[in-house]
């Protein structure tokens, strides 16, 4: 990776500010990291190198006329296809063009445009977000990089957002979470990854999947990356850098709540302990720990195993649905209203992110074996949706066959400038993925 690219974006940020680097060095150095693969990742359902270019030329010439439009200015960043970016098509993982209405920007897409960010192109997903494997029947699998020898789940449906990262042809990566969709290929991927509190971003300009559960969020290569991104695009921060300033240096005084068995008793090839591990220097490191257990997750995972609330609402025209999806919405609706007196003595419920290592595609030989494997790989996220709670994911290490471990942070819903900011404390104790991980094999040489 060229070293324009292996800063963090906060100190890319100031050098292209201070004209000490160009955006079109920047993106020169994404094209060639990507093109180097020759593809081979499949990040990308639309790769636009051209089209990155003239987001580049544009952010410098602004930057030469004494101009910033906003903190992620000719920051190489890569967009799923379930967002409406102006200039491309939208297909939501589909074989068919979707209307023009999902070729406008929406509001999140809106205010990463006028900040003049680089669109490198749009991203890989499952078809219309629904599953968590990352498989596409009608344009194949992105590639998960930490397995050079066999083809591994990348997560899904944000599919190709963090192999786009892993392969460096973007610093930025959006994807949606309605169950885990961010969370999960962040974690898979070997990077961080952040579900905002529903509602704090809008959906417009969005694919809908469930109105209920649909989430904007962001991927990154660490933490702090998606600390920067956050706060450059969060409506409800003034002032984004007095945050960023805000985030404590350490992690002493934090109570850290860890999750009860239900979040830990099926872990496979180490996962489990690896956590732990990161856990347990967090509380040498000051932090306060406590056992802490969350028992709606349990409701809201019963939901989602008895076919959830996305499939009803994506199929709401069938009349027959209806009474059984209001009963659905109403477990929901108790569980989160107790669920979030959890939080009273803890400012983050600590699990694993993902409970099962990336397994290789095409083993599952039938559709009932395909939906088991979705249900286990989002065991441990879709309570934060389905309980109005927000959560961030960092990578702690590798299991047994080598595949990314996630540590995930859980938040009350609407507490996600602290959750932010314990999340990037938590880093800064642990270290920075890349010292944690390595580079991806199948991204190395």
């Amino acid at each position: 990776m060229a070293d324009g690219l292996a800063l963090p974006i906060a100190e890319i940020a100031v050098w292209l500010g201070e004209g000490k680097l160009k955006a079109r060095d920047l993106v020169e150095a994404a094209i060639a990291n990507h093109e180097r693969l020759g593809g081979k990742l499949m990040a990308y359902s639309q790769w636009a190198p051209e089209h990155a270019r003239q987001c580049a030329a544009a952010a410098d010439a602004a930057f030469a006329a004494g101009s910033q439009a906003g903190p992620l200015q000719g920051i190489p960043t890569s967009i799923k296809d379930l967002f409406a970016v102006s200039g491309f098509p939208t297909y939501a993982g589909s074989p068919k063009r979707l209307p023009p209405k999902f070729e406008r920007d929406g509001p999140v897409i809106a205010t990463l445009r006028r900040q003049l960010a680089t669109v490198m192109g749009k991203t890989h997903m499952v078809e219309f977000a629904f599953g968590g494997t990352g498989h596409n029947a009608h344009y194949g699998t992105p590639y998960n990089p930490w397995d050079a020898k066999s083809h591994r789940s990348p997560g899904g449906s944000s599919s190709g957002a963090g192999v786009s990262l892993c392969e460096g042809s973007a610093l930025l990566a959006f994807g949606s979470d309605t169950a885990a969709s961010v969370r999960l290929p962040a974690a898979m991927t070997g990077n961080a990854g952040l579900k905002i509190t529903k509602d704090r971003w809008p959906t417009e300009g969005i694919v809908p999947l469930s109105f209920s559960f649909d989430t904007p969020g962001i991927l990154a290569r660490s933490m702090a990356d998606a600390a920067f991104s956050f706060a450059a695009l969060d409506p409800f921060l003034g002032d984004s850098f007095a945050f960023l300033r805000g985030v404590p240096e350490g992690i002493g005084g934090i109570r850290i709540g860890i999750a009860d068995s239900w979040f830990w008793q099926d872990c496979e090839n180490g996962i489990a302990e690896i956590v732990r591990a990161a856990i347990e220097r967090l509380g040498h490191a000051g932090a306060v720990m406590k056992e802490k257990a969350l028992p709606e997750a349990r409701e809201a995972y019963a939901v989602f195993s008895e076919g959830g609330v996305s499939a009803i609402e994506l199929l709401a025209f069938l009349d027959r649905e209806l009474r059984e999806y209001l009963s659905r919405r109403l477990r929901l609706v108790a569980a989160a209203t107790t669920a979030a007196a959890h939080f009273d003595d803890v400012d983050v419920i600590a699990t694993p992110t993902v409970m099962v290592t990336p397994h290789v595609l095409g083993d599952e030989t039938s559709a009932e074996q395909f939906w088991a494997r979705n249900r286990k790989i989002v065991h441990n996220l879709v309570p934060v949706n389905y309980l109005a709670l927000c959560a961030a994911t960092l990578p702690v290490g590798l299991d047994r066959l080598g595949m990314p471990v996630g540590l995930q942070l859980i938040a009350k819903g609407g507490d996600d400038e602290r959750l932010v900011a314990i999340a990037c404390a938590v880093e800064r104790v642990l270290g920075a993925p890349r010292e944690i991980l390595g580079v991806p094999p199948m991204c190395q040489g």
